[in-house]
């Protein structure tokens, strides 16, 4: 069984910055894409950034130039890093892996709550 820990989460202003981690812990004979999804209140979650095992990353248009995902593959690790940030990115923020051990399987994180408020 795989374990997700996630942190970095908070209060933060506008125009401010955070980082998020997620480690990832248990039986993992490899490990594949890793993600950021959110959900706001009253909204659908929505994938926010993904980067893959060799290291290709992608964003999505509403965070594209302020937020950048990263991998520790020594550390089973995604990073996020937020900056810029607006009202509208107040969110829960949930790790995503897709894994294999080795069955291919996929996990999720509890989630970490980011708020942009002044």
């Amino acid at each position: 069984q795989v374990q997700l820990v996630e942190s970095g989460g908070g209060l933060v202003q506008p125009g401010g910055s955070l980082r998020l981690s997620c480690a990832a812990s248990g039986s993992i004979s490899s490990l594949y894409t890793m993600e950021w999804h959110r959900q706001a209140p009253g909204k659908q979650r929505e994938l926010v950034a993904q980067v893959t095992n060799s290291g290709s990353t992608s964003v999505a248009d509403a965070v594209k130039g302020r937020f950048t995902i990263s991998r520790d593959n020594a550390k089973n690790a995604v990073y996020l890093q937020m900056n810029s940030l607006k009202p509208e990115d107040t969110a829960v923020y949930y790790c995503h892996i897709f894994y294999s051990d080795p069955q291919f399987r996929r996990a999720w994180g509890q989630g970490t709550q980011v708020t942009v408020s002044s």
